[in-house]
């Protein structure tokens, strides 16, 4: 896709994520509730979320044919048609993982792989072989999602056999007063990309949805501290182990970050060579998206520690009254604050595309790393979050070290070379660092014990 494309592309998830709205009502509460061992969650939250699922479709057809008719886009109105099926399967996947989070969380990694297989096999026939590309990308995602959905219903199948409580189920809709509030509030902040379509158009947001597409390998890491939340849930861990889980987590993002930011021109080469214009944009999104894998976890940590439902209850006086909240009303700020300068800076100090999306970046750049700042002033006393310093100053210099040699080296343009680049950097470093942590050298011993146990678990485990 040139440039104009891709931003229309992009911007047909933008209007997507609507009408995913309510996709996260329910998985919020079903991941504490199984989490607690409340009998019959499972049941009840898969098929309710499924109902939701129906009627954000049927409400997307009609709505989503009169946007493109409003925005020019009509001729690719069929793909916003499959683009329905998507919504659909993210709901699916939304309440399955939800489910497997608080029981066997390495699952989900297992379906991701699943999934991308999927998706790049057909994309690969359909956008190489056939050359239909706005299709072909649309149908290898809506696919691959569905054989995603049904490889996670299969490790469920005995738990969907059950009955459905109702009563949870009227407990959830009171508690989702508290998640459509932080919906509401993280679409009123993620609004700031339909700005930057509509005013700064489509080649900006396609730049920022370029560089956005490497600076998202970062939030991975995140996925290191899942199973932490519902070990929480239920007070089954230990300061110990929330510190080696924040440990890890910035074991890998750390270097992740400093090899997307110093060969950010040579990834946004690789989608197309017009796309290196972006690579300041590229930058900036790493630091954003570092930033964003520490405030996801501190937050998780913080709203983990609430127990106001650990009795299965939802009491409406106590919605307001807790840390979650207050989480939950940060992005209300934050959109208060990054709104207003974004409108500013592409009416008035943009001339270009690049400038625009550089100008939004910094926006945001800015406005989380203050949500997180802000956060942690105001939670630190009462939910301490430990920090191992050492293994992080460890990780840092190794990672200083490692980009320093990475930016000596030749700019690469190719895939191929690209990707040898990259890989052979993060191997140098996790050499480097296995050498000199202990911590490196025992996860290492723990990925080599998964993947010896992952036959054995796609065959034994069931609810």
């Amino acid at each position: 896709m040139n440039a104009e494309q891709f931003g229309i592309w992009t911007n047909i998830f933008d209007y997507a994520g609507f009408f995913a709205f309510f996709s996260g009502l329910l998985p919020f509460w079903v991941t504490r509730f199984v989490a607690r061992n409340k009998e019959d969650a499972i049941k009840t939250g898969v098929l309710t979320q499924l109902l939701l699922a129906s009627v954000s479709v049927v409400l997307y057809f009609p709505i989503i044919t009169l946007i493109s008719r409003t925005i020019k886009t009509e001729a690719y109105l069929s793909v916003y048609f499959i683009a329905g099926l998507y919504i659909l399967n993210l709901y699916a996947v939304a309440i399955f993982e939800s489910v497997l989070r608080s029981w066997r969380p390495q699952l989900i990694g297992y379906g991701l792989l699943v999934e991308e297989a999927t998706k790049i096999a057909i994309a690969s026939v359909l956008i190489i072989g056939l050359k239909q590309v706005f299709l072909g990308a649309m149908l290898s995602i809506v696919v691959s999602g569905t054989v995603q959905s049904f490889f996670y219903m299969r490790f469920l199948v005995g738990e969907l056999g059950r009955r459905v409580n109702w009563k949870y189920f009227k407990e959830w809709l009171k508690g989702s007063l508290m998640i459509i509030y932080n919906n509401v509030g993280g679409q009123f902040f993620s609004s700031i990309f339909i700005l930057l379509f509509v005013l700064g158009g489509p080649s900006a947001r396609a730049y920022y949805q370029a560089a956005l597409t490497f600076a998202n390998i970062i939030g991975y890491s995140a996925s290191l501290a899942f199973a932490l939340y519902p070990k929480l849930l239920a007070k089954d861990a230990s300061e110990t182990q929330v510190k080696e889980s924040f440990r890890t987590i910035l074991m890998v993002a750390i270097p992740l970050s400093v090899i997307i930011a110093v060969m950010s021109n040579s990834f946004l080469s690789v989608l197309k060579a017009s796309y290196g214009v972006a690579s300041p944009v590229l930058i900036i999104l790493t630091f954003n998206t570092f930033v964003g894998v520490i405030y996801s976890f501190y937050t998780s940590y913080v709203i983990a520690m609430e127990e106001f439902d650990a009795e299965g209850k939802i009491p409406l006086h106590k919605l307001v009254r807790n840390k979650i909240f207050a989480v939950f009303s940060i992005p209300y700020i934050q959109a208060a604050i990054a709104l207003p300068l974004a409108y500013y800076a592409l009416t008035c100090a943009s001339s270009t595309p690049v400038q625009a999306v550089v100008h939004v970046t910094i926006i945001l750049l800015s406005v989380n790393s203050s949500a997180l700042a802000v956060l942690y002033l105001f939670m630190h006393r009462s939910v301490k979050l430990p920090v191992d310093w050492e293994s992080v100053a460890k990780y840092v210099t190794i990672a200083i070290f490692t980009g320093t040699l990475l930016f000596l080296l030749p700019a690469t343009s190719t895939l191929v070379l690209t990707l040898l680049k990259a890989a052979g950097g993060f191997a140098f470093h996790f050499a480097l660092l296995l050498l000199i942590d202990r911590n490196a050298r025992a996860l290492l011993r723990s990925i080599w014990r998964e993947i010896n146990l992952f036959p054995q678990r796609l065959t034994r485990d069931k609810f």
